[in-house]
């Protein structure tokens, strides 16, 4: 069984970071992802959602340095719920990504993402080549000046 959970996102705010008295740390922090569509009338349309992230030890340690509110970062985790007690005694439920792996995507100065490697954008891509999409089945490659249509067999990979 699989239970995994990859996002890419902006944090809603700075990592709120707790130490326990066992001594480990703790940090959350939300982050938006958003995905755009056409709506019937041909207008786009934004719909972001919000989740919110759990990371420990050292991991809580490195967002605390690395991440601030509207940073873009990678995120892979699991998907957990919790149930507790608000101070009126109502149950409340909550959904939370339990991080394992966090990298920061923002370009710092000299062009790099903040764990040494660089982050391709559009003017990375080889010279010489293009990609437009056509429709939900089909995209056009252009390699150097000739077209090549390729058809989504609808595989997930």
């Amino acid at each position: 069984m699989v239970n995994k959970v990859t996002l890419i996102g902006n944090l809603g705010r700075d990592p709120e970071i707790r130490h326990l008295e066992s001594g480990s740390m703790v940090g959350k922090f939300p982050v938006a992802t958003n995905e755009s569509y056409r709506d019937k009338n041909g207008e786009w349309q934004t719909i972001t959602e919000w989740h919110d992230v759990v990371v420990w030890r050292s991991l809580a340690e490195r967002a605390e340095r690395s991440l601030k509110k509207g940073s873009l970062v990678y995120i892979e985790g699991k998907l957990t719920h919790r149930k507790y007690q608000d101070k009126d005694g109502t149950d409340r439920y909550i959904t939370e990504v339990v991080a394992n792996t966090i990298r920061p995507l923002d370009r710092k100065e000299g062009g790099t993402s903040g764990y040494g490697g660089s982050f391709p954008t559009a003017d990375d891509a080889p010279q010489g080549i293009s990609y437009e999409l056509k429709d939900n089945n089909t995209a056009t490659q252009e390699v150097g000046g000739s077209k090549e249509e390729e058809v989504d067999d609808d595989l997930p990979f």
